[in-house]
């Protein structure tokens, strides 16, 4: 009996069995809102407000025809144990592709303050271009300890080939 508005995150792992749901919650997830969002071509605001007030069915909510790709950049160790404290340089021409997370600033640095410290999302017109896009930005941004997996989107671009 009770109304349930808002956002849904369901983490899913594809099995040989099938789909299956190893997380759920009611917010954004980070790397996946972090590659969803730049797609969308809707004002947000007017989205959320729409879900709100019942009225989403008679919103356009649009996204663009287009391919993205956000490669998160960790602190080494991450998820157990890593360090924190390192400075962080970003170029400020990708600022717009950058979703810092785990970072503090201190003494007008940025400073990696957590496991998950930063996301970086490309959007081009194929998937192959956002994943190298995606990469390509990665390359720019520097911090001691810094891990990413080389792998991302992989498995969709081989797929993609078959």
């Amino acid at each position: 009996g009770r109304t349930f508005k808002g956002c849904l995150y369901f983490g899913l792992m594809l099995t040989p069995n099938g789909p299956k749901v190893i997380e759920y919650n009611c917010r954004f997830g980070d790397p996946e809102t972090q590659v969803v969002l730049p797609l969308l071509e809707s004002d947000l605001l007017t989205v959320m407000q729409a879900t709100t007030n019942g009225t989403l069915a008679e919103t356009e909510v649009k996204f663009a025809d287009k391919n993205a790709c956000c490669v998160i950049m960790a602190s080494k160790g991450y998820p157990t144990a890593y360090e924190k404290g390192f400075e962080m340089t970003i170029p400020e021409a990708i600022w717009n592709n950058v979703y810092v997370a785990g970072a503090a600033l201190k003494d007008g640095k940025l400073l990696t303050n957590g496991g998950r410290v930063l996301g970086a999302t490309a959007v081009a017109d194929t998937l192959e271009a956002a994943v190298n896009d995606a990469y390509k930005l990665v390359e720019t941004i520097h911090f001691d300890n810094a891990y990413y997996r080389h792998d991302i989107g992989a498995k969709a671009l081989k797929a993609g080939r078959n």
